[in-house]
């Protein structure tokens, strides 16, 4: 087995305001609102990368762990493939500059579902070697909306973090059960980015209807699948986490699984949609909460353009496995 033996988050300085976006959207503070709930959300600053916060989440695990850098084998980094330099690694990059000098360096790129899906890949290859690996989480979404296209609306809620999990065979906090993930490629361009004089920019290319609808039919499809791979039923989940793109679809989530508000993380009223982050955060935020008991069963709903979709299955070690 292998699992998640820690993790972090940083956040940039810069911060996007309901009143910025107002005056460049020409939208009311309310339109504004309902899909940021909240007044400030974290985004990369003109002078920050999002490379520097993620390596930053990555040094505090490290330091915390104490983990030897040589037996660190591959390191992960995970996003929308639309980094800080174009043709460049920021996996690689990271890695040198914390001292990893015998590790496999690559990027994964699934969107707000990157992360989940390089904690797959992570897993199932320390399982198999018997070292470590580091996933990285850090984008720069929040850089690519543009706050004077009103039709980007539904976007306005996205921002940027750096977050960081320490995947190794034994140690873990999280065992890593299983995930089952799946894409719904016909929404493919439903979101697409576009070349500007500053950089791309989201747009909206099509009005197609349904999208909330498809959340919820692979959410539980992708729950029936990763909890019979396991041989768990419903009752037996803890925990349900989401990323924190719609508030409604994640309450609508534990509705169908029958689980209570209290029984997942919400920080729509603090953070917009912290793209891969979401996931660290929440579970961060989790253990923050001194609920947790050995053996707890965590379900973690991710999704990323494209569309793809996957639910992971954690159980958390109390004492951290032997």
């Amino acid at each position: 087995m292998s699992g998640i033996v820690d993790l972090d988050v940083r956040f940039p300085r810069g911060r996007a305001t309901l009143e910025q976006m107002r005056r460049a959207s020409g939208l009311s503070a309310e339109e504004i609102r309902e899909i940021t709930l909240c007044e400030e959300i974290p985004v990369l600053g003109p002078d920050e990368t999002a490379w520097e916060v993620t390596r930053d989440a990555a040094a505090a695990v490290l330091e915390r762990t104490g983990v030897d850098r040589t037996a660190i084998r591959q390191v992960l980094y995970a996003g929308s493939g639309v980094w800080d330099r174009p043709a460049w690694s920021p996996a690689a990059k990271i890695a040198h500059e914390l001292g990893i000098e015998h590790a496999h360096c690559f990027e994964i790129v699934n969107f707000c579902n990157a992360g989940m899906t390089a904690l797959q890949i992570a897993s199932e290859r320390t399982r198999l070697d018997g070292g470590y690996a580091l996933v990285l989480l850090g984008d720069r979404l929040g850089r690519l909306v543009d706050y004077h296209d009103a039709d980007t609306r539904p976007l306005f809620n996205v921002g940027d973090a750096g977050g960081a999990m320490l995947i190794g065979p034994h140690g873990y906090t999280y065992r890593h059960l299983h995930a089952s993930m799946h894409t719904d490629g016909s929404w493919a361009d439903f979101w697409a980015g576009e070349h500007g004089p500053e950089g791309p920019k989201f747009r909206r290319k099509s009005d197609r209807k349904g999208l909330s609808s498809v959340y919820m039919e692979n959410f539980e499809a992708l729950a029936r699948q990763t909890l019979d791979a396991i041989g768990r039923k419903r009752g037996d989940i803890a925990y349900v986490l989401t990323n924190q793109g719609d508030r409604n679809i994640q309450s609508r989530f534990l509705d169908v699984l029958g689980l209570r508000e209290e029984q997942s993380v919400f920080t729509y009223g603090r953070l917009g949609h912290m793209a891969s982050s979401d996931t660290v955060i929440c579970l961060k935020e989790l253990a923050g909460r001194g609920v947790l008991r050995d053996g707890d069963l965590i379900l973690v709903a991710s999704s990323g353009m494209g569309f793809s979709f996957g639910v992971t299955a954690l159980e958390y070690c109390a004492e951290g496995s032997r």
